[in-house]
Order: structure tokens, then C-alpha cells, then sequence
């Protein structure tokens, strides 16, 4: 209902505003998701966790898109979606992997909850640095990606002492200012980042509905793409530092 002396808007503008709030709902979406994988992590249903966080990662990689094209911003500009966005991604990529990652029983008992900690503090710290992305879209440090930590972590179930260094490795990469892949907005070589993506993402499924019970091809395929997002920008850069 408009108010006295207020122009009432257009149906179309009204249309256009309800589908930019839309947008806000699908990323606020995003936080119910990470309860349903909490949900699951508690009963210890860890592929199901790790399903409910891929579409987590479904809904994130689309709000973006679409709040550009319904120009959400300038639509609901009392509304902060980059706000929102943090929230949630620090649910969905931290918090819930951090609970997977601490109570799965693949770390040192006494090692987990110190490293579980640090994990959302350190990550926490991050989404708070202004630096964490470069001018050409690669992440500054290693980018709290923890929910794909907590993936290779159950993949590989290593030894309780390797996958604990692992995790203090990661936390402390937190701040060192190595460049990572950003895979759908770094520009250099995008097709390629966008086609390794895809079969990330395909074969990650696969190990999910087979409980991660997966050939060894299955696991090479999956740590080679790991690495080539982690480390290749540091390889490309090496190699230019080589040629001169």
C-alpha cells in the first residue's frame, strides 16, 4: 500500500524490485542449505553433508549472475548483498566443513578442536581482509575454501598426523599472499578453468553416490585439478620468470 503523497510505482517497477529481492532470497537460501548439511554432519552422514553444500556452491556460483542482470544493487539498495553473500558463504564454505573437518575423528583428538578453531578464525579473519582478491580475480592466500578441504580430506583419508599438518598448512596459507585460481572470473586461460571445473564437478558427484568409494583414477583425476587450481598461477609465473 503506498502512503499519502508517495508516487506509487509502476507495475513493472514493482515486478522488477520483487525479482531483485528474489535474488537476496535465493542467496539467503544458501544459510537454510548449510543447516540441512549441519543436520547431516551431526548423524555423521557425510556424503549427504557434502550434497547439501554442493548445492550451496550451485546457489552461490548463480546469485551473482543474476543479481548483475536484474540489477539488484540499484533495485534494493537498502539491501547489502555482498553482506548477505559473506554470511552466507561463511556458513556454507567454513563453518559447517570446520564442524565435518573437527568431528569426522580425522584429525589428532587433541589437535581437532585447536585446528577447528583455528580454522574459523583464520577464515574469519579472511572474509574480513580487503585483500583477498587480486585486481585479476585470483584469491590473495588460500582462499577458506574449506569445504573442498573437508572433500579431499574423506577422499584421501590420510593418517590422523598428516591430515592434522594438512589442515595447520591451510590455515597458516591463509595469509601468506600466494595467488589461487578464481576458476569462473580469472580471465587467463578460462575456458580451460571453466572445462576442469565441469569435471570437477561431475566427477565429485560420482564419489558422493558412491560414498567415496571411488577407483584410484577417480581420486588422481580429482587431486591433479586441485593442484592446477592451487598452485598453477605460481607455475605460469615461474615459468614467465624463467623466460626472461
Amino acid at each position: 500500500m503506498t502512503s499519502p503523497g508517495q508516487p506509487e510505482l509502476p507495475s513493472s517497477s514493482r515486478a522488477r524490485r520483487a525479482a531483485a529481492f528474489g535474488v537476496h532470497l535465493l542467496t539467503a537460501l544458501g544459510a537454510g542449505i548449510a543447516l540441512l548439511a549441519l543436520l547431516e554432519a551431526v548423524r555423521e552422514h557425510w556424503a549427504a553433508m557434502f550434497g547439501w553444500l554442493g548445492v550451496a556452491l550451485l546457489v552461490d556460483a548463480l546469485d551473482g549472475p543474476l543479481a548483475r542482470r536484474l540489477e539488484v544493487a540499484r533495485l534494493q539498495p537498502d539491501w547489502s548483498g555482498d553482506t548477505l553473500d559473506l554470511v552466507v558463504d561463511f556458513v556454507t564454505y567454513v563453518f559447517v566443513p570446520a564442524y565435518a573437518i573437527t568431528a569426522s575423528g580425522l584429525l589428532l583428538p587433541l589437535a581437532a578442536p585447536l585446528l577447528g578453531i583455528g580454522i574459523v578464525m583464520s577464515s574469519a579473519l579472511y572474509f574480513a581482509d580487503r585483500r583477498m582478491k587480486t585486481k585479476d580475480n585470483h584469491f590473495r592466500g588460500f582462499p577458506a575454501l574449506w569445504n573442498a578441504a573437508a572433500f579431499y580430506l574423506f577422499l584421501l583419508h590420510p593418517s590422523p598426523w598428516l591430515a592434522s599438518l594438512a589442515v595447520a598448512a591451510l590455515i597458516v596459507l591463509t595469509f601468506v599472499p600466494i595467488h589461487v585460481i578464481h576458476p569462473v572470473r580469472v580471465q587467463r586461460l578460462r575456458v580451460l578453468n571453466l572445462a576442469l571445473i565441469a569435471l570437477w564437478a561431475v566427477l565429485a558427484v560420482f564419489v558422493l553416490v558412491e560414498d567415496f568409494q571411488v577407483h584410484v583414477t577417480v581420486t588422481t583425476s580429482l587431486c591433479a585439478i586441485a593442484l592446477y587450481i592451487g598452485c598453477g598461477d605460481a607455475v605460469i609465473r615461474l615459468v614467465r620468470l624463467g623466460r626472461r
